[in-house]
């Protein structure tokens, strides 16, 4: 008891040094303020510290698992009768999750969990047009994120002696290979651009298309990063890595950078109109909006899919697989090697060499 009193005056002096940290910086909180270091009790609030500061995510990541754990408690909650059935999901408090409740969850508890984002979660909860149950793939993420708590608890933190989780398994995903624009189609998109900004969305596109950048990896870029004839990129993980530019990446963001003139944030290199950095949705905005131009879906499109065009074209122009790795920044092989499915050269020649490939079906001749 005494414990729990302590942690709950832990919570109320971090709320109120956070808080006063945005009245000395003259800053307001925003409208959706959401900050774990307030909002988490202390045995995720340590997870997700560590997580932070020790295994070097990104705030955006740390958020996510704070969000993954808390719609998790929320449901535990319910499940258990620690508040009303008839609550709001939205208002429902985890600030009563603390070791006793985390010792009590079992595999079970987790798969009525998944079978709950299966059927009955929003997909998109704050749209009145939203479908319900989510997709194997979002729900495998939100086990990821269960299971990487429990494994903390038990292999770091130590306050548990065997981890429930151990055994848990991951929803099966459907393997699709990856949509990608052709050669032709990339050429008609590229000269599809125009309009007052048309120098640095060619450059961003240009970049998706010969670089394979993640929309993460562009938004992120400084000015400081281009170096001549590389650029340096910062990835999943906080891990850098250097990108070589071809003569049309060069070219183009020289163009660009001839345009960019003053900006509110002097280090970013790709500026919104407002002469900040650009936002990813301002980026996702402007990948459809010439897409359309060219004539193109772009509900089937995205900059992620150009980073696919970008991956499939240089396997389609002699680039090695281990090569492209490194140039996409992917920690595994198997990841890369989902292009190498798409167009792939042998596969066609094995085709060719069935002995029945050449067999034609005789015509009958006509009476």
């Amino acid at each position: 008891m005494v414990r729990r009193r302590d942690a709950e005056i832990e919570l109320r002096v971090n709320k109120i040094k956070i808080l006063f940290t945005l009245r000395e910086a003259k800053t307001s909180p925003p409208l959706f303020f959401m900050d774990y270091r307030v909002d988490a009790p202390p045995i995720i609030r340590q997870f997700l510290t560590y997580h932070e500061t020790i295994q070097g995510h990104s705030k955006r990541t740390v958020d996510e698992y704070f969000l993954d754990l808390r719609n998790f408690f929320r449901f535990i909650l319910l499940e258990r009768g620690r508040v009303p059935q008839d609550t709001a999901w939205d208002t429902i408090s985890i600030d009563p999750v603390d070791l006793e409740l985390v010792r009590s969850v079992t595999l079970n508890d987790v798969y009525q969990y998944m079978a709950y984002l299966s059927r009955e979660r929003a997909q998109h909860p704050n749209s009145p047009d939203t479908s319900y149950g989510l997709s194997p793939a979002a729900r495998a993420r939100k086990i990821a994120t269960i299971r990487s708590f429990f494994r903390y608890l038990t292999n770091k933190a130590k306050l548990l002696s065997a981890n429930p989780m151990q055994d848990l398994d991951s929803p099966r995903l459907k393997k699709t290979l990856p949509r990608y624009l052709n050669l032709k189609n990339s050429l008609d998109l590229l000269n599809a651009v125009d309009g007052k900004f048309r120098e640095r969305d060619y450059c961003i596109l240009t970049l998706f298309l010969n670089c394979g950048l993640r929309i993460s990896e562009l938004i992120g870029l400084n000015l400081t990063d281009v170096r001549g004839e590389q650029l340096k990129v910062l990835g999943k993980g906080n891990k850098e890595r250097v990108v070589f530019l071809n003569d049309a990446c060069i070219q183009a963001l020289d163009d660009y950078l001839a345009v960019r003139g003053s900006a509110i944030d002097k280090n970013a290199l790709f500026l919104s109109q407002r002469r900040t950095r650009i936002t990813k949705s301002a980026v996702e905005k402007l990948v459809k909006k010439h897409l359309t131009a060219a004539g193109l879906d772009s509900s089937k499109y995205s900059p992620h899919k150009l980073r696919h065009t970008a991956a499939t074209l240089m396997l389609q122009n002699g680039v090695d697989v281990r090569t492209l790795q490194e140039v996409l920044g992917h920690d595994h092989l198997n990841t890369t090697e989902i292009y190498t499915h798409v167009d792939n050269e042998n596969l066609r020649t094995a085709a060719k060499a069935n002995p029945l490939a050449h067999i034609r079906k005789n015509r009958q001749k006509k009476a």
